[in-house]
Formats: structure tokens, sequence, C-alpha cells
């Protein structure tokens, strides 16, 4: 079969895998960045109890199997009473593995920052939460941009695990389609020109732009 008859063929099939994945990237993204602000501060609390907590959340989860913990959530948890559908599980599986290792980009650019803008806040009499909302986390946040645009790659590199639990991702569609047509260099040849796509072509311009935008608003203020 020609690549332009399977394209004509299964592009519709690999279209619609490619707009599960793109969901399962933009969910497991919100997770993780939302888990790493939060495990990235607790880890900077002086509060040991919260200090803890976010010790043994990145511990657990940088130091175990993404795959490892994708069957947790979604195979293990309902024999404690959690069940949770395999669009969701895939996505919570992502988003809290590569939060883990975002909490530590958020912990390192946050200890980045020149002492002298801490003196100065503080010499300003600011409270720890504005201080930090105004005039630390924007100076980190240009910090991490670049290692984060790894991390988002990462990200959707890892979310072709949730084909193993079923999701009907990109993955999922190709090793569908690879079963029955055993087609194994289009099926898989056109799963990774796509994924190279999205990093490449989507992903990483637009972590670029973001990185501009937040830099020469800092600038300007």
């Amino acid at each position: 079969m020609s690549l332009w008859h399977f394209l004509q063929t299964f592009g519709p099939r690999l279209l619609d895998g490619t707009l599960v994945t793109v969901e399962q990237f933009f969910l497991a993204a919100v997770v993780a960045v939302a888990i790493a602000v939060a495990a990235g501060l607790m880890k900077l609390s002086r509060n040991l109890a919260l200090k803890g907590v976010a010790v043994i959340y990145i511990e657990i989860f940088r130091g175990t199997s993404l795959l490892v913990q994708l069957y947790w959530i979604f195979f293990v948890l309902p024999l404690f009473g959690i069940t949770l559908p395999k669009f969701a599980a895939g996505f919570m599986a992502v988003g809290m593995n590569l939060g883990a290792y975002g909490a530590e980009l958020v912990r390192g650019a946050i200890q980045a920052v020149p002492r002298g803008q801490w003196e100065a806040a503080y010499a300003l009499s600011m409270s720890p939460a504005r201080r930090m909302r105004r005039i630390i986390l924007p100076q980190a946040l240009l910090i991490m941009l670049p290692p984060w645009g790894n991390l988002l790659i990462e990200l959707l590199k890892g979310t072709a695990l949730v084909a193993l639990i079923s999701v009907t991702d990109l993955m999922f569609q190709s090793k569908q389609i690879n079963a029955s047509t055993y087609l194994s260099a289009q099926s898989f040849g056109a799963a990774l020109v796509i994924y190279y796509i999205l990093a490449r072509f989507l992903l990483t311009p637009a972590m670029r732009w973001l990185e501009t935008t937040l830099r020469r608003r800092q600038e300007r203020s």
C-alpha cells in the first residue's frame, strides 16, 4: 500500500487519535503545572509537615516508573474504592508524574532569584504571600520557562503510554491499524511524524513565544 493510499484510508483514524493525544496533553499539563507549583512551594516551606508531604510525593513519583503509576491509578485504586475513567486516569497519571519533576524546577527557579530581590521585598514590608506573588514568582517564571519547555515535550511523549489502558489516542490508533494491516512502517511512521510535528512546530514555538512575551513585559515594568 502506498503512503498516499494509507493516509487516505487511515488518516481520519489517525486524526481522531491525534485530537485525543492533544486533549490528554493539555489536561495533563494543567495537572502537572498545578502540582509543580504547589509541591515546589511546599518544599520551600518552613512548615515541616508541608515540606515532608512535598518531599515524599516528589520522591515517590520521580523514583518509580510512569507506567507502573498509570497501572496503579487505573487498576489498583479501584480496589480501594477509587475508580477513574480510563481517559481521566491517563492524564492524571502523566500529570502527577511530570508534576513531581516540575516541582524541582519551581523550587530551583525560586531559589535562583537574586537575594537582593528578596531583601528589597522584605524592606518594603510585604507579606510573604505578596512578596512571592509580586516579586519572586514573576522572576522565577522566566528562569523556569526554558526547562519547562523540555519537560512539556517529555509530557507529550509520555501521553503515548495511555494507549496501554485503551485510551484511544494516537498511539492506540496506530497499534490498532498495525494489528489489522501489518503495515508497521506506515502506522508507526505516521505516529512518529505527528508526535514530532506537535513537539517541534507547535509546542516549542509556543514556549518560545511565551518566554519572549513575559520577558518584554518584565522589561517594560
